[in-house]
């Protein structure tokens, strides 16, 4: 066997043990690699613009980012923590308006046997409890993990470019440097409309809802936009809260508040996002639903999350190694037989 086909085998072999083995190590690691092309793509862009290096660029970034952090947290954040306060005081309202309309009717009070307060005292409660508050630690753990691998690679990738170049042959070390590019360039293109379209739902959907006149739209909207960052089921998840603070408004906010999020989900699912992606990242929708509800299934949250980058990435892949250097290839070797 060729020592190109070894090394491939063998890196490949690696990234599927990785995948069955440990594959939350994988997931962060992938998501640490999205936060570096996106530092790598801002401090790009503002060297370009402003005429220095990369790494200068990179800096400025940075420090534009830890600026609009603080501006964030010393205008904005206490009226969102306000916001966020008073929506959790009034989740609680707004369940018990649903359940007092459940138990109108007969089927009511067998369902709200399994949803009591008291359950969550029992064992399999506390049990739970102890879950969520493990799960929420392991996810800060994690989010600095993200971190700072986004930190390193953005400042410089070149080293572990190289290092992960060096895994394979030395006669096609310059395709996997190609495809390397190739695949930093999608996702840097993926991203950029991500954040856009992210930061359309927000807006039209906070101002929708205070338009509307209701409750916490400002809190709203931040909820829809970052949700946004999940196609298709995002939106699902951020129109949850909006409905139970609608219901105790009556039965017209409702349909309005349904009616805001349906129609901002169609604007982006099919104005924003094919707008913003287009002449980037063409991606078909079934593959994409598909890919996330088997990455939901197998890797919870975090895979829902990164499903959509993780397939364009593995399109941009397959597209440059196994259909052009490999099926096209063959194709190629069959027409010039037939020429001789």
């Amino acid at each position: 066997m060729a020592p190109r086909t070894t090394s491939l085998l063998v890196l490949f072999g690696a990234l599927a043990a990785l995948l069955l083995l440990a594959p939350d190590v994988l997931l962060i690691v992938f998501a640490g690699v999205l936060l570096a092309v996106l530092l790598r793509g801002g401090g790009h862009w503002i060297a370009q613009k402003l005429g220095i290096a990369d790494g200068v660029g990179i800096g400025l970034f940075l420090l534009g980012v830890i600026a609009a952090f603080a501006v964030f947290g010393l205008a904005v954040a206490p009226s969102i923590a306000d916001q966020i306060d008073e929506l959790s005081q009034r989740l609680p309202q707004a369940f018990d308006t649903v359940r007092q309309r459940i138990e109108e009717y007969s089927w009511g009070p067998g369902l709200l046997d399994h949803l009591i307060p008291e359950s969550f005292a029992s064992p399999e409660g506390r049990t739970a409890a102890v879950s969520a508050v493990s799960s929420t630690f392991g996810a800060l753990g994690n989010g600095v993990v993200i971190l700072f691998i986004g930190l390193y690679g953005a400042l410089d990738p070149g080293v572990y470019r190289s290092g992960f170049v060096k895994l394979i042959a030395p006669s096609i070390r310059g395709q996997g440097d190609e495809v390397l590019s190739k695949v930093a360039a999608t996702l840097r293109s993926w991203l950029t409309a991500q954040l856009m379209a992210m930061a359309v739902v927000g807006v039209l959907t906070g101002t929708g809802l205070w338009i509307a006149g209701v409750p916490l739209a400002f809190a709203l909207g931040l909820i829809a936009g970052l949700l946004a960052f999940i196609p298709n089921i995002g939106p699902v998840l951020a129109i949850a809260p909006a409905l139970l603070l609608a219901l105790p408004e009556g039965q017209t906010t409702v349909l309005i508040v349904l009616g805001i999020y349906v129609g901002v989900q169609a604007l982006e699912s099919y104005v924003v996002t094919p707008l913003l992606q287009q002449e980037k990242v063409s991606l078909p929708p079934a593959l994409v639903i598909a890919v996330q509800l088997l990455f939901g299934v197998l890797f919870g949250i975090l895979g829902l999350a990164l499903a959509t980058p993780i397939t364009a990435a593995a399109m941009t892949v397959i597209g440059l190694v196994y259909v052009n250097s490999y099926l096209d290839r063959e194709k190629d070797a069959q027409h010039g037989g037939g020429d001789r």
